[in-house]
């Protein structure tokens, strides 16, 4: 029974990484029932499922799927957290931000982003990355900067005159020079 169980879980998760191109590798110890849910929670708010199963059936599906981590990346509780990389991504800051984390009972351990295997210290750096919305915003923002800067160019020399028509006004008394 244990090992159809085994296969069962195996054949989802390397179903599931093999949909997904990125991913965060965290280790989980010493979480209360409470703390779980509330970073599962936070997780799911993204859309980011944390796949937590035995270490050996993480190895075989992640060997499944092409990809190599170091062998001490499974050692001890470890989750895996799979996606698309907006999922990741979220996934990251999810794991950075969260106060489990700051007590030491969740870490990185790796990542994956786009086939590009990542340590702990790249997986935190994937919590840098601006989302989607962010990103797009700041694209905008440089697409519309030269348009700005046209515009600015072209009303200067209108405003130049108004302001020295505006000078030469206050300068004869402000009749506006007729007389």
């Amino acid at each position: 029974m244990p090992s159809f169980v085994n296969k069962m879980v195996l054949r989802e998760l390397t179903s599931s990484l093999k949909e997904s191109d990125s991913m965060v590798i965290v280790s989980l110890g010493g979480l209360t029932v409470a703390e779980s849910e509330a970073f599962r929670n936070s997780l799911a708010e993204g859309g980011v499922r944390l796949h937590m199963v035995r270490n050996s059936l993480a190895k075989l599906a992640l060997k499944d799927c092409g990809v190599e981590v170091p062998e001490d990346v499974f050692k001890g509780n470890v989750a895996i957290a799979c996606g698309p990389p907006e999922h990741a991504i979220h996934a990251a800051k999810v794991v950075k931000d969260s106060d489990a984390r700051k007590e030491g009972k969740v870490d990185f351990r790796a990542g994956l982003l786009e086939g590009e295997v990542l340590d702990a210290k790249k997986a935190l750096d994937l919590a840098q990355i601006p989302d989607k919305d962010t990103l797009r915003a700041m694209i905008l923002g440089v697409l519309s900067a030269p348009a700005r800067t046209l515009v600015g160019v072209i009303n200067a020399p209108t405003g130049a005159l108004v302001r020295v028509l505006q000078a030469h006004v206050d300068a004869s008394g402000g009749d506006g020079g007729s007389e």
